[in-house]
């Protein structure tokens, strides 16, 4: 396990109880994560104590989605576990420490096999995105340094460790102060875009344009992912248009799928490739609404500058763009329904503008605003 001082990992828990997740006296939080991440947990656990809230874990095993996902018939793939049900339904917070075994274990998995049981979650899906929307559910993710996750990012545990806690601000004396003060500054870039009505992404490879007229731009400062830094909107759902090539790996249920090419026709994914993972990109786009998108959005966290082909830190990468096909957030207004909600990575570091309402409002990856 990693060595890390229990200062850290205190601070960790702390903004996650009560920054991310606002616990408060008789919250129910459910914790879902791996062994691995038993010593930021324990720390989790003593502050929700503190708290006055109620915590309860569920604690998975090395190889279970594998073994899972080989022996499972077409009626386990669709259950829904009852405690999973009644979490979502009427539970106040749910975090979710990522701490993998093995980043591979799902690789030569049926891609079918994964469409079934993502589908069978949709209404679970939109069960969860409409409380956290009404404000009745707290949500966040974060990640505890295994070595699975430094081996993808091409770190050693100890390099990791330390991109991890700067890219959350823990090596600071006040981390909520910290993520308090980008809420802040980012806010002021959601009220300008909030007056705009009409986006265009212009870059190497990509010129898409969309209306944002009737959405809200939402503020990710924190508060739901761990660590976070970006704004985003729910597009028009027939409004999107044009080509983007997505320059980043995409990853899916464990898989990855490179070198994306969409090409979109009145919001609807009309052509897609890839150059590697091509029947499972095949395999998302069956899903239903999953042609069209439900999120766009721009990434701030200027501490974290490389991909670590982990969508928690790399969407979050300042001087890049995300899209995601799929289920709308519904902060943002958008409306699309889907029992995938996928993002795909582009850089706009080199050569790479926004415009809104035709002014240019950023270039090579910093506003101008």
């Amino acid at each position: 396990m990693p060595d890390t001082s229990s200062d850290i990992l205190t601070k960790y828990a702390r903004l996650l109880v009560e920054y991310c997740l606002k616990l408060e006296k008789d919250d129910k939080l459910l914790v879902l994560s791996t062994y691995l991440a038993e010593p930021l947990l324990q720390q989790v656990y003593r502050q929700s104590l503190k708290a006055a809230a109620h915590c309860e874990f569920q604690i998975g095993m090395d190889s279970m989605q594998r073994i899972f996902f080989t022996e499972a018939d077409a009626n386990q793939l669709q259950f829904i576990s009852p405690r999973t049900k009644m979490a979502i339904e009427e539970y106040d917070a749910v975090l979710s420490v990522m701490a993998p075994f093995d980043l591979a274990e799902l690789e030569d998995v049926d891609p079918k096999k994964k469409q079934v049981s993502n589908a069978a979650r949709a209404e679970l899906t939109g069960t969860m995105m409409r409380r956290k929307s009404e404000g009745s559910l707290d949500m966040c993710i974060c990640a505890y340094p295994v070595q699975a996750l430094a081996d993808e990012a091409g770190m050693s545990l100890a390099e990791y460790e330390d991109f991890v806690y700067q890219a959350c601000f823990l090596e600071s004396p006040d981390p909520v102060g910290q993520w308090r003060q980008i809420e802040k500054d980012q806010q002021r870039i959601c009220d300008y875009l909030d007056r705009c009505g009409r986006i265009r992404f212009e870059g190497p490879d990509i010129d898409i344009t969309f209306s944002t007229k009737g959405r809200k731009w939402v503020n990710s400062a924190g508060t739901t992912n761990m660590p976070s830094g970006e704004v985003f909107t729910g597009p028009v759902e027939d409004s999107v248009q044009g080509r983007i090539r997505f320059s980043f790996p995409g990853f899916f249920m464990g898989q990855k799928i490179e070198d994306i090419v969409l090409e979109v026709r009145d919001g609807e994914v009309v052509k897609w490739q890839a150059q590697k993972g091509q029947s499972l990109l095949d395999s998302i786009f069956e899903i239903e609404g999953s042609r069209r998108f439900g999120e766009a959005a721009i990434g701030t966290n200027s501490r974290i500058t490389k991909l670590t082909k982990n969508i928690l830190f790399d969407e979050k990468i300042g001087g890049t763009i995300h899209m995601a096909v799929g289920a709308s957030i519904p902060e943002s207004g958008g409306k699309n329904k889907s029992a995938v909600h996928w993002d795909m990575l582009a850089d706009m570091r080199t050569d790479g503008r926004i415009y809104a309402d035709d002014k240019m409002i950023y270039e090579n990856g910093k506003f101008l605003i």
